[in-house]
C-alpha cells in the first residue's frame, strides 16, 4: 500500500489530529513496543539499577503438609547470599490477598501449606546462578498430611479443613431465587437436564510475573506487571506494617494478563526483601512457577434443568453448581456471584433457582479469567437451549431469537434491559451466514457485566495536568494489552476537542495517578472512561472561558443510571476545536475526573434491582467445514458505541480464538494437587490452527457514560466455546457436556 501511493505521487495521510471516538488511531505505545524499547519489569537490569540483587523463594515440596523446620545456615553461609527470610522476619501481616486475606507470605514454622506453590523461604543473592545454588541449600523438615484435592471430598463432614480458622471449607455460597422454578419446571411443556463440567485452565499470558522493588523514602517503591497497581499498593504495605502511601507501584508494560494478575505473587516478595535488606531486588517466577502459582479459572461441575414452553418461550432454570476454588480465596466469591448472576443467559424470562458453592481444596487457588465464572455457567445454559429447540422442533437460531432480551424487557435478575441493549441485532447480524454457509453450523450468544456492580464502591478516576502546552493523563488503569490508554486519548480528544498529538499517556504509578481500580471485569473503557470525559469536559469549559466564547449545552438526568447527567453541546459549542497553542492559558492546571458506578446490592429489596451499569451482549457463530476443521468464526457484539476500531476488533478475534482453544484443547489437569502440563502442553489454541474471526460490532446508543462505550474484554470468549460445541453436535451427532471436546480433529490422540 505504502508503495502504491508513493508510485502514484498520492497524498501521504498526516498521523494524529482529532481523532477521538470511534476511529483507529495508533496506540499510544506501539512505537515502543514494535522498536523494543519499551521496557517491561523483566528488561529492568544492574545496568539500569546499580546494585540489584535477585530473589527466589523455597516452595512447599507438598500440597498439604505441617512445615517443622527451616534450617538455612548453609545458604546463608554460601558467598554472595544477601539473606534468606522466613515469616519471623515479616515486619506487618504474614497473610494478604487481594478480597481476603488468607494468603500466606511465607509460610510460618508449625502452620500447615496449603498447595505446592506456597512460599516458605525468600532467598536473596548477589547474581541468579548464586540464588539458584542458595535454594536448593536450604532444608526444610515437612510433616506430610493427605491432601484435598476434589471439591466433593472437600465438602464431605469430617473432611480436614484447608483453613481452620475458616471453620468451612465453603469459600462462598450463592442462592439466587426468583419465583418457584420446581412448579414451574414441572408444569413446563418441554424441560431439560444435563450434567455439565468445564476444566480448569491456565491464562499462558507471555510474560511471566516479575517485579523489581527498592528502598525509598522509608518505605518501597515497587515496579511491577499487574492489573491493579493500588490493590498491589494495598496488599505490600499490610505484609510490611506500613501506611500505604510509603508504598509507591508503578506499572512497567504488561504482557497480557486475562485476569491472571489480579493477585500478588512477586511484588510484595521483591518489596520484602528490599525493606528488611535495604537493597534493590527483583523477584521472578519461571514458566514452570508460573503456572503454579497465580491463580487459574475454576473448574466447575453443574447440573441444570431448563424448561420452556411448546412455542419454545423459556420458563424456568434451575442450577446447582459446585467450582473447586484451590488452596485461597483469590477472587473466587465474585466469581461465582458473576457465574450465578449470568447463569440465566440473556434471555426474558424471571423464575429461577440457581445454587453455586465455591470450595477449598489443596489444589492450586482458582480466580479472575476471562469471563469471570460466566464463561462455565453459560456454556452449560447455551447448549441446553439447543436441546430444547430440538424438542419443540425449531432450531437453535429461532429458539434464541424467541426469548432474546429486548430494551424495556426483565432479565433473570430483575433488572431493566436499557435502551442501548442490542442482543437481537447481533442474532440479526449472523442470521444470514447461520442459516446459508455449512450443515454443520453451531450458534451461541452471552451477556457480560460491565464494572464490578452488585452493590460494590466501583469508581473509575482519571486526572488531568496541563504543562509544556500539553494534557497530560494519570489514571491507575492498567493497560495489559486491551488499550486502555489509547482508549483515554481517545476520550479526551473528543470531549476537549484536542488533538491526539496534544494528548499524552503516562504509565500508571500510585504516587500521580488516582485510584481507578483494577483492570478487571470489562469496567476501564466504561468506569475510567467516563472519569476522563468529566476532567476533560472541564478542562473544555476553561478554555471557553478563557478564550471568551460562549459555552452552549443541554442536559438533563440519565434515565437509567443514578447520579449521571448527561450532557449534549449545541452545534455552535460543538463545531469548536482547539490545539497546543491554545492550552498555553491553562498550563499549570489539574483536572480531575470520578465517576462511581452505582448499582443496587446483590438480594437488593427493589423490584428491579440495577445490578450493573451497563451490559455487552454477543452471538457467535462456528462452521465448520466438511473434514470437521473450523472454516470462520463469526462474532458479532452490541458494544454501545465504538472508541477504537481495531483494537475493538483486535480484543473479538483474540478472545475468540481463546475461546475456541477452551472448547477444543485446553486443559490443565492435576494429579494429587500437582500440575502436568508445561506451557507446551497446556494446548493453546496455535497460531497455523487459527480459524478466520469475522468481527461484527454492533453499536446503539443507550449507556449515559463513556460516550456510550461497553467494555468487550471478557464477553469475546464467553459464547466461543458452546458456539463450537453446537457446531459438532451437527457434524457427528454427539451431544458433549464437558469440555474440551472429545472426537475432534483438535483432539489429542490418547496415548
Amino acid at each position: 500500500m505504502v508503495a502504491d501511493m508513493l508510485r502514484t505521487n498520492q497524498p501521504i495521510p498526516v498521523r494524529g489530529g482529532y481523532r477521538g471516538v470511534g476511529s483507529s488511531c495508533q496506540r499510544v505505545n506501539v512505537k515502543a513496543k514494535v522498536l523494543g524499547v519499551g521496557k517491561y519489569t523483566d528488561d529492568l537490569d544492574a545496568v539500569d539499577l546499580p546494585g540489584m540483587c535477585y530473589g527466589s523463594a523455597v516452595r512447599s515440596a507438598y500440597p498439604r503438609a505441617v512445615v517443622k523446620a527451616i534450617h538455612a545456615e548453609k545458604a546463608k553461609a554460601l558467598p554472595g547470599v544477601v539473606c534468606v527470610l522466613t515469616a519471623d522476619d515479616i515486619p506487618g501481616s504474614v497473610k494478604v490477598g487481594h478480597l481476603k486475606s488468607d494468603w500466606d507470605t511465607l509460610i510460618p514454622v508449625g502452620s500447615t501449606t496449603h498447595f505446592l506453590g506456597d512460599a516458605i523461604a525468600l532467598v536473596a543473592a548477589e547474581t541468579p546462578e548464586i540464588l539458584e545454588q542458595a535454594k536448593k541449600l536450604v532444608d526444610i523438615e515437612y510433616e506430610e498430611l493427605p491432601p484435598l484435592t476434589c471439591a466433593a471430598d472437600a465438602l464431605k463432614e469430617g473432611a480436614p479443613l484447608v483453613h481452620p480458622s475458616a471453620g468451612t471449607n465453603i469459600l462462598a455460597h450463592e442462592h439466587l431465587v426468583r419465583g418457584d422454578a420446581d412448579a414451574v419446571i414441572a408444569a413446563s411443556k418441554y424441560k431439560v437436564t444435563h450434567h455439565f463440567e468445564t476444566p480448569w485452565t491456565e491464562h499462558a499470558f507471555l510474560e511471566p510475573e516479575c517485579a523489581v522493588a527498592m528502598p525509598f523514602d522509608d518505605g518501597v517503591f515497587v515496579y511491577s506487571s499487574d492489573q491493579g497497581i493500588y490493590d498491589t499498593r494495598r496488599e505490600t504495605a499490610l505484609m510490611l506494617g506500613l501506611p500505604e502511601d510509603k508504598v509507591i507501584v508503578e506499572n512497567c508494560f504488561v504482557g497480557g494478563g486475562f485476569g491472571g494478575r489480579e493477585d500478588v505473587t512477586v511484588q510484595h516478595l521483591a518489596a520484602l526483601v528490599a525493606y528488611v535488606c535495604k537493597r534493590i531486588c527483583k523477584v521472578k517466577l519461571t514458566r514452570q512457577e508460573s503456572i503454579l502459582i497465580h491463580p487459574k479459572r475454576h473448574q466447575f461441575s453443574m447440573d441444570l434443568t431448563t424448561a420452556c414452553d411448546e412455542k419454545g418461550k423459556l420458563t424456568a432454570m434451575k442450577l446447582v453448581a459446585v467450582t473447586d476454588n484451590g488452596a485461597y480465596a483469590s477472587l473466587g466469591g465474585p466469581v461465582l456471584q458473576r457465574a450465578c448472576t449470568h447463569a440465566a443467559g440473556p434471555y426474558n424470562y424471571q423464575t429461577i433457582d440457581i445454587d453455586g458453592t465455591a470450595v477449598y481444596t489443596n489444589n492450586p487457588p482458582a480466580g479472575a479469567f476471562r469471563g469471570f465464572g460466566v464463561t462455565q455457567t453459560l456454556f452449560a445454559t447455551e447448549l441446553n437451549l439447543n436441546k430444547l429447540a430440538e424438542l419443540v422442533g425449531i432450531d437453535p437460531w429461532e429458539i434464541r431469537y424467541r426469548n432474546a432480551i429486548r430494551p424495556g424487557q426483565v432479565l433473570p435478575n430483575g433488572q431493566i434491559a436499557d435502551p442501548s441493549t442490542g442482543l437481537v441485532e447481533t442474532l440479526d447480524a449472523v442470521k444470514d451466514v447461520y442459516y446459508h454457509s455449512s450443515p454443520y453450523v453451531g450458534i451461541a450468544c452471552a451477556l457480560k457485566n460491565s464494572g464490578v456492580g452488585v452493590g460494590l464502591p466501583d469508581y473509575g478516576r482519571c486526572r488531568l495536568v496541563v504543562k509544556e502546552n500539553m494534557v497530560h493523563i494519570y489514571s491507575s488503569a492498567s493497560c495489559i494489552g486491551q488499550g486502555v490508554g489509547t482508549v483515554l486519548v481517545q476520550i479526551v480528544s473528543q470531549a476537549a476537542g484536542l488533538p491526539i498529538e496534544d494528548i499524552k499517556w503516562h504509565m500508571p504509578n500510585t504516587a500521580t495517578a488516582p485510584d481507578a481500580g483494577t483492570t478487571s471485569g470489562s469496567r476501564q473503557t466504561t468506569l475510567t472512561g467516563e472519569a476522563a470525559r468529566r476532567a476533560a469536559v472541564q478542562l473544555r469549559r476553561d478554555l471557553f472561558a478563557a478564550k471568551g466564547l460562549p459555552y452552549e449545552e443541554t442536559s438533563h438526568a440519565s434515565d437509567y443510571l443514578e447520579g449521571v447527567t448527561v450532557e449534549k453541546e449545541l452545534p455552535a459549542t460543538a463545531a469548536v476545536r482547539f490545539n497546543r497553542s491554545d492550552l498555553d492559558v491553562l498550563n499549570g492546571r489539574e483536572y480531575v475526573g470520578e465517576y462511581l458506578g452505582k448499582t443496587d446490592k446483590m438480594g437488593a429489596d427493589v423490584p428491579h434491582p440495577v445490578s450493573h451499569v451497563a451490559y455487552g451482549y454477543a452471538t457467535h457463530v462456528c462452521i465448520l467445514n466438511e473434514d470437521g476443521t473450523i472454516r470462520k468464526m463469526v462474532a458479532a457484539h452490541d458494544v454501545g458505541r465504538v472508541v477504537n476500531r481495531k483494537s475493538l476488533e483486535g480484543q473479538i478475534e483474540g478472545g475468540t480464538i481463546m475461546g475456541c482453544g477452551y472448547a477444543l484443547t485446553e486443559q490443565y489437569p492435576l494429579d494429587h494437587g500437582k500440575p502436568m502440563a508445561k506451557f507446551g502442553t497446556l494446548g493453546l489454541f496455535r497460531a497455523d490452527k487459527a480459524p478466520d474471526v469475522e468481527a461484527i460490532p454492533i453499536e446503539k446508543e443507550g449507556v449515559d457514560v463513556a460516550y456510550g462505550a461497553i467494555g468487550v474484554g471478557e464477553i469475546t470468549s464467553i459464547p466461543t466455546a458452546p458456539a463450537v460445541a453446537g457446531a459438532y453436535y451437527r457434524w457427528n451427532g454427539q451431544f458433549q457436556t464437558s469440555l474440551p471436546l472429545e472426537g475432534t480433529p483438535y483432539s489429542r490422540k490418547k496415548k
